[in-house]
């Protein structure tokens, strides 16, 4: 949010300081022939192609569903979705659980050598459960 304002704000001081400074005129010189033009310039990236699509809607019920639960490479993650796991089939007997565990730290998972078998395991499933290790 920060990074926002700082830019916001210095995109506005270099809308207003610009034109004062082209306006600045020497003597004897009226400046109505001149004329400003202004050049847009964006202080972000290129826009994403990917579009954008809302989160999926709430289960209405755990019944019957396959839940997947991610695992991040972080220590404590696998006994956390043990944990969580055994949780989950004690309230809920019928539901299936799958877990993932992602190996690599700091990387979109999509972005590893995993990216076809975690695609598989997200289209299998009916809701994820995603725990950080921390």
């Amino acid at each position: 949010m920060n990074r926002l304002l700082s830019a916001f704000f210095i995109v506005l001081l270099a809308v207003i300081t610009v034109p004062v400074l082209c306006m600045a005129q020497s003597p004897g010189n009226s400046g109505a022939e001149k004329q400003i033009q202004y050049e847009a310039l964006s202080p972000w990236a290129d826009v994403d192609p990917i579009p954008m699509r809302g989160i999926s809607p709430r289960l209405d019920s755990l019944a019957g569903k396959k839940i997947g639960i991610f695992v991040n490479s972080k220590r404590a993650a696998m006994p956390m979705a043990k944990s969580v796991d055994k949780r989950l089939k004690e309230m809920h007997p019928d539901i299936q659980t799958i877990i993932f565990h992602s190996t690599e730290p700091n990387v979109n998972e999509i972005e590893t050598k995993n990216k076809d078998k975690f695609t598989v395991w997200l289209n299998d499933i009916d809701a994820a459960i995603l725990l950080v290790g921390d």
